[in-house]
């Protein structure tokens, strides 16, 4: 997939990666450059900064939770764009709580946005991009996708549900024989903002500007599946082999996984 003169459509693209990863597509020569988010004066401020950068930049204000603002979002991108083609599904939130103490509002939000939205953003221009047989869907999931751990009961739930559609929709592009590709994102914890005070004994919490180029260098490379650090495959496949116990403690003991969440602040407001 080459970005030169394609537009692309960035959910929860004014901050963190989002924003990151639509500065390198215009920098690689996309033509225009559509962001949606729920913080206006954060688009304002994005618009300004990719001004000299070349391409057209358009943010659009909207709520991904709602999925009639997706809709409106989706028909405001057709009017001044077109059909994008690349889609990347950015925008996260999370709640780092322990499940009893999360509220109703609290797993419906999450569930929206992390797991419901891609797959409303993708259905509102997939079938266009069918019909042109041509383009890309990248949603950014979460090592909390292929690991469970404490806290974050709700968003494992939603990255999980995101992993399993995004990869499905993949299998589903290649049953087809559409010239589609399907990016899966799987990161471990990337400083953003979104997950501060996470404490990581040993892997490295991720570095935005080089998280953002890997993944936009794995979308220019129809890559299937990206996590980061640890491959998915590593996973999985311990996964597979060590009894429950014993993945248990490599997680807890070894990588320290489960203690990673136990001093999380987070930031309202960002995406992944």
């Amino acid at each position: 997939m080459d970005f030169k003169d394609k537009t692309v459509l960035i959910t929860g693209g004014a901050f963190g990666i989002g924003k990151i990863m639509g500065r390198k597509v215009l920098e690689r020569g996309a033509a225009h450059l559509v962001i949606w988010d729920l913080n206006p004066e954060g688009l304002q401020q994005t618009e300004s900064a990719f001004s000299s950068l070349g391409g057209e930049v358009t943010g659009i204000v909207m709520d991904l939770s709602d999925v009639k603002q997706i809709q409106w979002a989706a028909a405001q991108t057709r009017s001044v764009a077109g059909v994008p083609h690349v889609i990347i599904n950015n925008a996260g939130i999370v709640v780092g709580k322990m499940f009893h103490e999360h509220s109703h509002d609290d797993i419906s939000k999450s569930m929206k946005i992390n797991a419901d939205a891609p797959m409303h953003v993708t259905l509102e221009f997939l079938p266009e991009m069918l019909r042109r047989n041509s383009g890309a869907v990248c949603t950014i999931a979460s090592s909390a996708g292929l690991i469970s751990n404490p806290k974050m009961s709700v968003y494992a739930a939603s990255k999980w549900a995101a992993t399993g559609w995004s990869d499905s929709l993949r299998l589903e592009m290649q049953q087809l024989k559409k010239d589609i590709a399907v990016t899966t994102v799987m990161p471990f914890y990337i400083s953003t903002g979104m997950f501060d005070g996470v404490k990581s004994r040993v892997l490295p919490v991720l570095e935005p500007e080089k998280a953002s180029e890997r993944i936009i260098c794995a979308i220019e490379k129809k890559t299937k599946l990206l996590a980061m650090p640890m491959p998915y495959w590593f996973i999985r496949l311990s996964q597979g082999l060590l009894p429950l116990p014993v993945f248990d403690w490599v997680m807890r003991d070894v990588f320290g996984i489960y203690d990673t969440m136990k001093e999380f602040r987070g930031r309202k407001g960002d995406g992944l």
